[in-house]
């Protein structure tokens, strides 16, 4: 991990900073608990949709429908070619294989820079560039367990070379509407892979068997606990950082500024599993 990534993720943190707050939360002389807006790495508190992070693009689609707009659904991105008047048109794929054109001023896109490059028309200079651009995939195991919560954290951070899972999450810790059964405890273990790799390709109930074992394994739960399970796999939400990448993305943001016209780009990827309840 490179050193301006480190600091990202550690931004106003420092050592003194961390044994004060460790202090004062063992003595219990925090006036107020830590809400992130000083050091995020020590907050205490989360503002977090009741029903599961789903709820914020419910929010977002309809607030772009009562502006007038439309919100099109089960489109597969083809291709984005801009006019010699700079206008664009974007080609999509409907779920039923037939296709369609949308005509634009101006766009926004969330897609990885890697697909948005290849699906540019003409292609932008440093197509190539952009295609060396590497992402790491993620997944998630949800398992419900006949059990009271098995820790009260929103999720641990998991470092044991016996096992394959990165973290777990308490979903009833981020909301208890999520689970609603006080019975039951349902949490969720997250693998980070590449796409096509063993763990990606793994049918589900071996993603599940493997969850459990591993459960048992941290002494976490015993897996004959375990009532039902589910995977959700997730493509690119993490740009994969190398000592090339950064330069690389600058020459890549730089070209794209320099030749496309009345265009907008947001270049990101969202690591979001928009799953509204986990247990109904």
């Amino acid at each position: 991990m490179s050193a301006d990534w480190a600091a990202q993720r550690i931004k106003a943190l420092s050592l003194g900073a961390a044994v004060m707050d460790g202090l004062k939360r063992s003595l219990g002389l925090n006036k107020k608990p830590n809400d992130g807006m000083e050091t995020k790495t020590l907050l205490e508190t989360f503002r977090y949709p009741r029903l599961g992070p789903g709820m914020m693009w419910d929010a977002a689609r309809d607030f772009v429908v009562a502006k007038g707009n439309e919100v099109r659904m089960g489109h597969s991105f083809k291709q984005l070619a801009q006019d010699a008047n700079g206008n664009w048109r974007l080609s999509a794929t409907k779920a039923d294989g037939s296709e369609t054109v949308i005509e634009a001023r101006d766009v926004i896109s969330s897609a990885p820079m890697r697909e948005l490059s290849a699906r540019i028309h003409p292609l932008p200079q440093t197509s190539l560039q952009a295609s060396d651009l590497k992402y790491r995939d993620f997944l998630t195991v949800a398992l419900m367990i006949q059990s009271d919560d098995l820790f009260p954290d929103n999720w641990i951070y998991i470092h044991d070379s016996k096992v394959k899972v990165g973290r777990v999450q308490n979903f009833r810790s981020w909301s208890p509407e999520m689970v609603p059964d006080p019975s039951i405890a349902c949490v969720g273990l997250e693998y980070f892979c590449f796409e096509g790799d063993g763990l990606w390709s793994s049918s589900d109930a071996d993603l599940v068997e493997l969850a459990k074992k591993e459960m048992a394994i941290l002494g976490l739960c015993n897996p004959d606990d375990v009532i039902g399970g589910a995977v959700v796999r997730q493509e690119k939400p993490i740009r994969f950082m190398t000592t090339a990448m950064p330069p690389m993305l600058r020459q890549c943001a730089a070209n794209w500024k320099a030749s496309i016209r009345h265009c907008t780009w947001w270049v990101a990827t969202a690591c979001t599993v928009t799953t509204t309840r986990i247990m109904q």
